[in-house]
């Protein structure tokens, strides 16, 4: 029976087939690594049998994920929005409990992804209430390694998707990098879902900014201004990143401008 692989070091999932691909491309791309022990191979029925669901409330809004961590690690972010429910962001992990845990919370009607790294298993997690429509930048449109129709890519620099919920096109980490605007979050003060394409660092006060994150390979002065030019007409109080705990809960407009000033004040500092 053919088996759609997922890889263990970035939970990219591939179209079915015998065996596992050779390679995982993403892995071997530089904004991302393949692990000292080589490329690793698991499939949906074995990942759900050896992790559990995890759902948190993190400053207003549901955080799902899995226990232990898989892959990245990062976890994915459960938006209200007229409509029906939003999906940011996509996890590798998704068995029977998770799918009925969201479900009691009114299901999912979209999904909306960042960047390729949280691509994952995001067809698994569409067919599972109902082959609702996945959302990615037309620009990353390369590194879909599994292909679907469920898949809708948009073009340009904004797209609304719900009432107050706009994705805006930062770029930066990759091309199509987007964040998500809630304009309705935070009683009207507004949301920003960054995922990493704005990574919210460890003092929960300020954001990073980088071409690749494991690799340590930064962003340069023009691509981090253009990613303040694009969220400057937004207003929003918070920041939520992309992972457990990465969250900063109000003045959020404030710390990106500031991280953004850092950040090229850094690049500019002279030697030594």
């Amino acid at each position: 029976m053919a088996t759609a692989f997922i890889c263990t070091a970035c939970g990219t999932q591939y179209p079915p087939g015998e065996a596992p691909p050779l390679t995982c491309p993403v892995c071997q791309d530089e904004r991302q690594f393949i692990p000292e022990t080589g490329q690793g191979w698991t499939d949906p029925e074995t990942l759900a049998r050896h992790h559990r669901p995890v759902l948190k409330l993190e400053h207003g809004l549901l955080g799902l994920g899995c226990t232990p961590d898989f892959a990245i690690g990062q976890r994915a972010l459960l938006l209200r929005a007229a409509g029906g429910n939003i999906l940011w962001d996509c996890v590798a992990f998704l068995d029977e409990t998770l799918v009925a845990l969201i479900r009691a919370f009114g299901g999912l009607s979209a999904i909306a992804i960042s960047h390729p790294h949280y691509y994952t298993t995001m067809l698994e997690w569409s067919r599972a209430f109902g082959g609702i429509p996945i959302h990615l930048h037309a620009a990353d449109r390369e590194w879909v390694m599994r292909p679907g129709p469920e898949i809708l890519f948009w073009e340009g620099e904004t797209r609304r998707i719900a009432p107050g919920i706009t994705l805006i096109r930062a770029g930066g980490h990759f091309p199509g990098g987007t964040v998500l605007h809630a304009a309705e979050a935070n009683e009207g003060r507004g949301a920003l879902l960054a995922g990493d394409i704005l990574q919210v660092v460890a003092d929960r006060r300020h954001l990073g900014f980088m071409r690749s994150y494991p690799n340590l390979v930064p962003l340069g002065e023009a691509a981090v201004r253009g990613i303040g030019t694009a969220l400057e007409p937004w207003s929003f109080e918070s920041v939520h990143g992309a992972f457990w705990g990465r969250v900063i809960p109000t003045g959020g407009k404030q710390a990106v401008r500031a991280s953004i000033g850092r950040h090229i004040a850094a690049l500019q500092r002279p030697w030594p």
